[in-house]
């Protein structure tokens, strides 16, 4: 809801100013409308929106990045699961207490990834969490391994628990949110400059207050999109837990 509020106020100043460039229109005496001021304002309008575009390409580009590298990782996280449960079923009956850990931890973080609270989510990265996976990795630690082979599932079981915790706690830093907000502002700063001048050059009627009223729309809807994709845990856009909702059928086997 938060990402939403943003967007309709986004559309709000668009769209006001572009209303505000209609009614400027008519106040301003004709000489400041002439082709030579006109000249001048499209290549300053230009140039913002030029820059405008590079900025909202770029805003696009990073949050598409954060999303995908979310996604990334709950696909890896969920083989990584496997592939821990694995060595330990072909250890032996001693890690059925550890699978058992590993498997609520899976359930744990499942539900809290899911809730779409964001108080949830944020206890993901706590350090509760994070001490409980380091309880695994001492219990895999603590093993008493009684061949070469048990001592090799061991230390792969180790090596995937030690990898896996670091990469979700990097993924889960990374889908905190990085919108650099004095760069959002910004952009929708200029945003409201270019529909503005857009009223100016042109006369009031429902064609051109529609178009204004749709490209408003489309705007708002391309800062949503950057806002929901920049936190891909929580929000109408969310990366897919299925990964990790298939290895947990798979876990304990």
């Amino acid at each position: 809801m938060h990402h939403l509020s943003i967007a309709v106020i986004v559309f709000a100043c668009v769209f006001g100013s572009a209303l505000l460039g209609l009614c400027l229109r008519s106040l301003l005496p004709e000489h400041h409308l002439s082709d030579e001021s006109i000249g001048v304002i499209k290549l300053t309008i230009g140039l913002i929106a030029t820059m405008a575009a590079l900025v909202l390409g770029l805003l696009i580009s990073s949050a598409k990045s954060s999303f995908d590298t979310a996604n990334a990782a709950v696909v890896r996280d969920a083989t990584e699961i496997i592939l821990l449960d694995r060595a330990l079923a072909q250890y032996g009956p001693e890690t059925q207490e550890i699978r058992a850990l590993l498997k609520q931890s899976v359930v744990r973080g499942i539900q809290k990834a899911s809730s779409g609270d964001s108080d949830q989510l944020a206890s993901l990265r706590s350090p509760d969490e994070l001490r409980r996976g380091e309880t695994i990795q001492r219990r895999l630690a603590a093993l008493s391994p009684h061949s070469e082979a048990q001592r090799q599932l061991q230390a792969r079981a180790i090596q995937i628990a030690g990898e896996g915790l670091a990469m979700r706690e990097l993924a889960l830093l990374q889908a905190v949110g990085s919108t650099p907000m004095p760069l959002l502002i910004t952009l929708v700063l200029w945003l409201c400059i270019i529909f503005g001048s857009f009223g100016l050059f042109t006369p009031p009627n429902t064609t051109v207050a529609t178009t204004f009223f749709l490209g408003a729309v489309s705007t708002s809807i391309a800062i949503f999109l950057i806002l929901e994709m920049n936190t891909p845990l929580g929000g109408t856009i969310a990366v897919s837990l299925a990964p990790l909702r298939e290895a947990l059928t798979m876990l304990g086997q």
